[in-house]
């Protein structure tokens, strides 16, 4: 469970401003299912996806995406997992893999598995809402942005406590939406 909870490059947890806010939305509470909704529902609905606010900016590291208010769903988990892990609760990374909104073929959609110790390991999906999307933190129900459909589409059932590679590069090696946009990384199974 210790690779769950620990700090790295990308979930930089122990950066200052990652820890501040962690801090401030825990509050006094103590309640692990609490803290979790609370640092979900911050982050959906005040980081802006990239794609839909057309950010020229692109985040990766938790504390680059809280500083900039924005990230793809990949960097949205990352600052989730970010979250979670200060305030000591396991969280890790999941995978799904979505037929691209332009219809052409398919990416990888970015979300996350926080362990709960009533309900064990549950999905969450911090993407943020739009017209057909409505992620909801709801355990032990899950209700990701996007359920898998159609053919070709999949989840990943691996909890993985760093980020995929493919993610990092696309990530690290295109600067702004549209560049990401059109190199969204896309793979048929993920093997940590």
């Amino acid at each position: 469970m210790k690779k769950y909870l620990r700090a790295t490059n990308i979930i930089d947890w122990n950066h200052p401003a990652v820890l501040e806010q962690a801090m401030k939305l825990k509050g006094n509470c103590s309640d692990p299912v609490k803290i979790a909704k609370a640092c979900f529902e911050w982050v959906r609905d005040n980081i802006k996806h990239s794609g839909d606010c057309k950010a020229e900016v692109t985040t990766v590291k938790a504390s680059e995406v809280l500083e900039h208010g924005t990230g793809w769903c990949f960097a949205k988990s990352h600052l989730l997992a970010a979250l979670l892990r200060a305030n000591g609760i396991p969280a890790g990374l999941c995978y799904q893999r979505l037929c691209r909104d332009d219809g052409k073929g398919f990416t990888l959609h970015g979300l996350n598995a926080v362990f709960l110790p009533e309900f064990g390991w549950h999905r969450i999906d911090s993407r943020g809402q739009r017209p057909g999307c409505d992620a909801q933190f709801c355990p032990p129900r899950e209700k990701l942005a996007f359920p898998v459909t159609e053919e070709g589409e999949m989840d990943f059932w691996e909890i993985w406590p760093d980020p995929a590679p493919v993610v990092i590069e696309c990530l690290e090696k295109h600067t702004g939406w549209e560049a990401v946009a059109a190199n969204l990384p896309d793979i048929a199974y993920i093997k940590e």
